[in-house]
């Protein structure tokens, strides 16, 4: 048991990094995936994921694998496709959601063009799929301060974003704080997909957001209770995938979306709420 479960992170100082790094986006991420499903955004935050590309493509274009670089361009790509598409929402006859289509498979393009052309083949898959293993002090300590920004902004925004999910017509008409609510929180998903951009990569990111979250849904009811276990499953998930990549030689980020999957799935039809097996819980409580 030692061996199998300890061992690799009291022996490997990579092993402890990319745990902390992980526990780091699960904290400030899932809360963010949670609000996400609520809000029915998951796909959204998928599109958003893609939209980062180009501008971490940029950043390396310009210094390489370049952490600062490559986080500012993310930032402002992310931010750009978010308000671009808005923009042409509010003033074409196109939805937002197809807007965001366009301007992503736009950004997804033009950022793998773009590492392909400049970059290695190594280079185009640390984009893609991080490097979760190779985390160094300052990737920790950017995912940390974007996790404690991110906690920090929800819980001043709590409230309204609440009853933005619930009914965001009320809160328009009640309060001005509906727009300043939207893009606080748009900041906060590009924030916490451009951190796990560089562990996880911008087609991975994302998973850690939203997978834990929807597996959540069949295990609490409240918001509170939501975030909990989608926040002790996005650790425990990335804890096993970290463990599966270490002893069966598999790339890590994978790994740990494909356990977090698994979980959503054993949630989907085990969990006692509103999953497949819930029918027969309920009928036994009433037996």
């Amino acid at each position: 048991m030692w061996e199998t479960l300890i061992q690799p992170f009291a022996e490997f100082s990579f092993m402890r990094r990319a745990m902390m790094g992980c526990i780091a986006i699960s904290v400030g991420g899932t809360p963010v995936g949670v609000f996400l499903l609520l809000r029915r955004m998951s796909l959204t935050g998928d599109a958003m994921a893609h939209a980062i590309l180009p501008g971490a493509a940029v950043g390396f274009l310009v210094a390489g694998l370049s952490l600062g670089a490559m986080t500012v361009g993310g930032l402002i790509a992310g931010m750009a496709v978010a308000l671009l598409s808005g923009f042409v929402a509010r003033v074409t006859a196109l939805r937002e959601d197809a807007s965001l289509a366009a301007f992503y498979l736009i950004s997804l393009a033009l950022g793998v063009l773009i590492v392909s052309t400049r970059g290695s083949n190594v280079d185009l898959m640390h984009v893609l799929f991080g490097t979760v293993l190779a985390l160094d002090n300052a990737a920790l300590i950017l995912l940390s301060s974007i996790a404690s920004i991110t906690l920090v902004a929800l819980a001043f925004i709590f409230r309204p974003l609440v009853l933005e999910c619930a009914d965001p017509q009320f809160l328009r008409s009640v309060s001005g704080l509906s727009t300043i609510t939207h893009f606080t929180f748009l900041a906060l998903v590009v924030m916490n997909l451009v951190g796990g951009f560089h562990a996880l990569g911008t087609l991975m990111a994302v998973g850690i957001m939203i997978l834990p979250a929807a597996a959540a849904r069949f295990w609490a009811v409240s918001i509170g209770g939501l975030i909990v276990a989608a926040v002790a499953i996005a650790i425990a998930s990335s804890a096993c995938g970290l463990l599966v990549s270490y002893h069966f030689g598999l790339p890590s980020g994978p790994a740990i979306i494909l356990v977090a999957g698994i979980v959503y799935g054993v949630s989907l039809m085990l969990g006692p709420v509103g999953s497949l097996a819930a029918p027969v819980f309920r009928h036994r409580v009433n037996a």
